[in-house]
């Protein structure tokens, strides 16, 4: 065939795929916030899915194996029914028998109709355990992401919202793994910045029988104003807080290897602690080995329960059992090593 026929059987082989699970991640992790398009070109894109699955045709890759940004071979893609399942080096299909959201699909380029995000989180609920969907759910809600085996990287906006999240959860009621999202969600957190912080909240403020410490929330990465009569005592006009609760005048901060090696960043953020200590906060602060040692984590839980008038009436050795299982599945999501500091 001439150049291009080929190129139309391939822009028509992707017209045909509604890419989800873990290949959906997988572009949104790369590509990020900007391609996520607004509402109306979802329910667009939307409407065209419920095309392409009412056609029930066998998903197929065009010639060359060519896909969307940062999608691995094989892609994860979704079919109405069993008569069209497939699976070969370059397919792997996922049957989706209930009715679309509005906004399930977002264009990705080309023809290729993408899971979006909040679509994504439902998608994995059947697919992993509460902890991890807890964890994805304050990655998408946060500004990192975790592209492969490398160190999380940075993004401008987080991909969705804990509202967003619900939302569509909400309108998936008669959807396979509506309970476990929806029972997820409750857990998710906006703002995180970076793993470390997604593992400080959750181990501090996941309930009990979850391995938590059953603190209550913090604001993430929350901002705090310095006030007109304070100026003179700050360098700045406001501060972020990794972990912060406003009413008890507690802030956390997570002391990075990573990001505070740099002399002037220590500087900044010695600065940064002195203004909230000026403005009447107590500020913590956090380091790698005090999240890896779980005696030492212990420690810093009661601290942090004293300051926010917290009592914390756990009973061993159950929960240090179901802290330890969730301590380890963490670092294991996050491809961290316990004895590493």
């Amino acid at each position: 065939p001439s150049p291009q026929i080929r190129a139309r059987r391939w822009y028509r082989a992707f017209m045909d795929m509604l890419i989800g699970h873990i290949s959906a991640l997988e572009y949104w992790r790369t590509v990020g916030e900007r391609f996520l398009r607004t509402g109306r070109q979802r329910r667009a894109a939307t409407r065209q899915a419920r095309a392409v699955m009412a056609a029930k045709e066998k998903p197929r890759i065009g010639e060359g194996n060519r896909r969307p940004a940062g999608c691995a071979l094989p892609l994860h893609v979704l079919i109405a029914d069993a008569c069209v399942r497939t699976e070969t080096e370059g397919v792997v299909t996922h049957t989706w028998g209930s009715p679309f959201p509005d906004t399930a699909f977002a264009e990705a380029g080309e023809g290729v109709l993408m899971s979006t995000p909040e679509f994504c989180f439902l998608q994995r609920a059947g697919c992993l355990s509460l902890v991890q969907l807890i964890q994805l759910g304050f990655e998408l809600c946060g500004t990192y992401a975790l592209v492969g085996g490398a160190p999380a990287v940075r993004r401008a906006a987080p991909l969705t919202t804990k509202v967003k999240l619900a939302a569509f959860v909400e309108q998936s009621c008669w959807a396979r793994g509506c309970k476990e999202a929806a029972g997820a969600v409750r857990y998710v957190q906006d703002g995180a910045a970076s793993p470390m912080e997604t593992m400080l909240a959750m181990m501090l403020c996941l309930p009990y029988g979850l391995g938590g410490y059953g603190l209550e929330k913090p604001l993430i990465n929350h901002r705090v104003d310095v006030p007109s009569s304070s100026k003179r005592l700050a360098d700045r006009a406001y501060c972020v807080c990794d972990l912060c609760w406003p009413e008890a005048k507690l802030c956390v901060e997570y002391d990075s290897a990573r990001y505070h090696v740099d002399p002037d960043r220590q500087d900044s953020d010695a600065r940064r602690r002195s203004t909230l200590i000026a403005l009447g906060y107590t500020v913590v602060t956090v380091t790698r080995g005090q999240v890896m040692d779980a005696g030492a984590f212990n420690r810093l839980a009661h601290q942090l329960a004293k300051q926010t008038g917290k009592r914390l009436r756990y009973s061993d050795p159950d929960f240090t059992r179901k802290h330890r299982a969730l301590r380890s599945e963490l670092l294991q999501t996050f491809a961290l090593k316990e004895d590493a500091r």
